[in-house]
């Protein structure tokens, strides 16, 4: 079957392993044989694709640590669709996240000063790093979308002066909105396009050690309505606009936020740290014309042992898929070997990068994240269409889908403690029977 081409993963013994389907023979002993249908003639959405982030730490090590050549390695292997993992979204902060060398937004001023006008507005701290960046992977794979969230708009426009906690001040909305407008300009400056923003990461949560705003559904829907959209149209962007970015556990956020500012919204970001990715589904039922998108979610130490992280990785992976999204976007691209560096005063970090730039030695590690990434991104492309796809045992998860070269992907993910065989009746080809080991994941490309 050379038309075929599978890749296997079974915990950290072996990561994305590239296999024929020879090589995964079934069992011959008695194990439960699992059958995956695939419906070509029934599709929902439209893949956009699967990424993670350039926060402020990621580039500084990417850029600054690593050497030329390790650079250059490692953006290969994670941007190039033919040597790499061919990651095709990335969603960067808009100034300073938690994961930061320190505090900035693209208008600091000293306190007491403000500036409606924006006429000191710079980027010209991502010009340092995240812009060379971006340039390089979008050189290595044209393809790739760009999103941008703020963590916390300029000290001087927040209720608390400071971009640690407070609101947006009322009087500065529609100056907040030239502030994208501003970003959105620069960046395209670069050649480098803005597929989509949110106005505000997870909305909810006002940290106290890192920046951040609560934005109240009310005061999101009034603002994008009456600010942030006029402002676009205004500047000629077609920048989609993405409500809410934040947990699964509140959905009535998004639904607030979709109903009263209609269609100066294009869609729902999504994120993993609380909830179920069903919501996602429950959500689109009411607004099937509104995008959702998955922007955030990160590994890190509160699941330790590797099982555990890579199934979660997958399992939830797969199911962000099945629940309409258009992306798949992890967290922080690089971090080192103390899961930093982080903003001044943020403690502990126990967050995992896609891969690891340990800063006194300089070796460069590829995390489980990587690999799990690799599963969706490397066969899944930019446009894909999802296809029904069915499973006899629900523990054994499943997606599939149709590129636009008309090839056929589909990802598999053995959820249970028990060793099976997959019985999988590929479109235009014939059927195959293959071995999937407990906590495994294997993903099938058929070239037609």
């Amino acid at each position: 079957m050379k038309n075929i081409t599978a890749y296997h993963s079974n915990g950290a013994e072996a990561l994305f392993v590239k296999k024929s389907i020879e090589q995964l023979a079934p069992y011959a002993s008695d194990v439960t044989e699992v059958t995956i249908s695939i419906n070509e003639q029934m599709t929902y959405q439209e893949i956009d694709g699967f990424g993670a982030s350039f926060t402020d730490s990621s580039a500084y090590l990417m850029n600054q640590v690593l050497e030329p050549e390790q650079r250059e390695q490692a953006m290969k292997m994670l941007f190039d669709p033919v040597q790499g993992i061919g990651l095709s979204v990335m969603r960067n902060p808009m100034g300073a996240s938690d994961y930061a060398r320190d505090f900035y937004s693209y208008n600091d001023l000293p306190e007491g000063e403000t500036d409606e006008a924006l006429s000191q507005f710079t980027i010209a701290h991502d010009e340092q790093d995240i812009v060379p960046l971006v340039k390089e992977a979008l050189s290595l794979n044209e393809e790739i979308k760009l999103m941008a969230s703020p963590w916390s708009p300029p000290a001087w426009m927040k209720t608390s002066g400071s971009m640690i906690g407070g609101e947006l001040k009322k009087e500065y909305y529609s100056t907040y909105a030239t502030y994208f407008v501003k970003y959105i300009q620069a960046y395209a400056e670069h050649g480098l396009p803005m597929y989509a923003i949110t106005p505000q990461n997870e909305a909810l949560y006002s940290p106290g050690h890192y920046p951040g705003m609560i934005m109240l559904p009310e005061v999101q829907s009034e603002f994008i309505k009456h600010h942030l959209k006029p402002a676009f149209v205004e500047h000629g962007i077609s920048t989609k606009i993405l409500c809410y970015d934040h947990n699964w556990d509140e959905p009535n956020y998004p639904l607030h936020v979709l109903e009263t500012a209609d269609d100066a919204v294009d869609g729902v970001a999504w994120h993993w740290y609380g909830g179920s990715p069903s919501t996602q589904s429950d959500v689109f039922h009411k607004f099937p014309l509104k995008e959702v998108h998955f922007t955030e979610g990160s590994g890190g130490e509160w699941i330790p042992v590797f099982e555990p992280a890579f199934s979660n990785v997958m399992r939830t992976g797969i199911e962000i898929i099945r629940n309409y999204s258009k992306s798949l976007v992890l967290w922080n691209m690089a971090l080192d070997e103390n899961n930093g560096p982080t903003v001044p005063g943020f403690g502990n970090s126990t967050c995992r990068g896609i891969v690891q730039v340990n800063q006194q030695t300089k070796e460069l590690t590829y995390t489980l994240d990587y690999y799990a990434l690799a599963h969706f991104s490397k066969c899944i492309r930019p446009n894909a269409v999802r296809l029904d796809t069915q499973s006899t045992n629900e523990q054994v998860r499943s997606v599939s889908v149709r590129n636009k070269d008309n090839s056929i992907a589909l990802v598999l993910f053995n959820d249970s403690e028990l060793n099976c065989n997959a019985s999988i009746a590929l479109p235009g080809a014939e059927s195959i029977v293959i071995a999937v080991e407990a906590k495994s994941a294997i993903t099938i490309h058929l070239k037609r």
